[in-house]
Parts: structure tokens; sequence; C-alpha cells
């Protein structure tokens, strides 16, 4: 397997607490750093991880970005679980099933973003197509801000083929388009639901629209005629989170 890298203070410290199974091989820390470095380096000797220290210059060649607050851990690459696990998740709760689907989400930071909203509104797992499309890299978990780590993924290789399965699950699926579909306030998102998203450039693919049950749009009042795909999720799941909250089936 190979191996990835996880940076910056909040998604290390994730990684350390082990919320999403992934265990760090080695931990780098800028050397003479203290106050919120000094928490990540006890976590790391708790766990039995080798912890280097090193200069801020190596620090940000091993992270391939400046914007390593001080430390970088080595890690295998993201695992994913397999969708019959993903789909176990909400009955193991008692929960009404919840899950995002990504249609060739292709930048880190839509990504990571996306992964962050899953975690905060309650979505038990996302499914992402095998190719074409960005996976838990080290960019998208510095987006996510520790929710990499808290929020499991299934990559599929065939995304209609686990919308169908999905289906067969009792789970309705609607395709967020930028117009043409059913307005959201006016759609019933209660239930057992998976909110499918279109990647930047041509959002859904055809045959994954015509996959979903029902396809719905975000009323927009301003000149632009549609928003980024990680704000389009965001307001997708927190209308999910709200209407659950109003029949108290909120997780």
């Amino acid at each position: 397997m190979t191996e990835d890298r996880v940076y910056g203070r909040n998604p290390v410290l994730s990684l350390l607490r082990g919320g999403g199974g992934r265990r760090a091989d080695e931990i780098a820390v800028l050397a003479g750093a203290r106050g919120p470095l000094a928490e990540v380096v006890a976590l790391a000797r708790r766990a039995g991880v080798k912890v280097s220290y090193r200069t801020r210059d190596q620090l940000t060649a091993i992270a391939g970005s400046a914007e390593h607050q001080g430390v970088v851990a080595r890690v295998a690459a993201a695992e994913y679980v397999d969708l019959g696990d993903l789909l176990a998740i909400p009955a193991s709760r008692k929960e009404d099933p919840f899950f995002l689907a990504l249609d060739q989400v292709q930048d880190p930071r839509n990504m990571g973003a996306i992964l962050r909203t899953a975690d905060a509104f309650g979505v038990h797992g996302l499914i992402v197509p095998r190719h074409h499309q960005v996976g838990v890299t080290g960019a998208a978990a510095r987006t996510a801000m520790g929710a990499a780590e808290a929020v499991p993924v299934a990559r599929e290789a065939n995304l209609v083929n686990a919308l169908e399965s999905l289906k067969k699950s009792g789970i309705w699926i609607y395709g967020a388009v930028a117009e043409g579909g059913v307005d959201l306030t006016r759609v019933d998102l209660g239930g057992a639901v998976c909110l499918v998203l279109g990647g930047e450039g041509e959002g859904l693919r055809p045959l994954v629209a015509r996959a979903c049950d029902e396809r719905i749009t975000i009323p927009i009042r301003g000149q632009v005629g549609s928003l980024n795909v990680a704000a389009a999720g965001a307001i997708l799941c927190y209308e999910v989170a709200r209407q659950r909250a109003l029949r108290g089936r909120m997780p």
C-alpha cells in the first residue's frame, strides 16, 4: 500500500485519536516547537508512534505544502470501506440512512470541505467512484480538519450500480442539479436518503442523473447561476439535518 501525508495540527490530532481506523507510522514535528504541538507529541508517544524533529523547510518538503503548522504524519494511504459495511452503519445506530455520493469531484479542497460538512450534519458515509474522482488525499484531509478520520468512504467501480444497491435497501436517491429540479424547500428529506453531488465542471453525468429517484435544485436569487459543489453540499446536508431535527430523528 502506498503512503500518504496528513499535515496540520487538527488533522494529525484526529489521526492519533483513532477516529477513522488509520494509524500514523511516524510524526515529524518542528524542532523546538512548544504549545499545541506538545499535545501531538504526547499522543504520538502514548500510541507508540515514532516522533522525529525536523526544520520548517524539511516539513514543507515532506508535506508538499508550507501550511503544515509544524507537524506532518506519515500514514498508509486512505483505507476505504465496502459498500455493505457503509450500509450497516445506520442500522447499527438505529438511525435512518443518510449518505452522500460524489460524481467525479476532483478538487481535494472540495472533497475535504464535503467531508467536514458530512461530519457536521450526521452523514453516515460517502460513496465515490474509483476513477476520475479525488480520494481522501493529504490535501483533502487537511481541508477536512479531522473529518477525514471520522467519516467512512466507500470507493466503487461503478457509481450507478452503487446507487441501485442503495435503492434496494430502501434509500431514496436525490440528485442535485443547478436548474430544472424540484425546489429544495418543497422536498421531504426526512427519511432514508442519499444526496448525489456532481463534479465541478459538468455536474452529474447523464447516467448518474437518470439513476436518481428525484432531482432537486437549490433556489438561488442572486446573479450567479450555481454554487460550488462544497457549498451546495453544505446547504443540502443542513436541510436534511433540519428536517430530521424537526421530526425528532436527528442522530
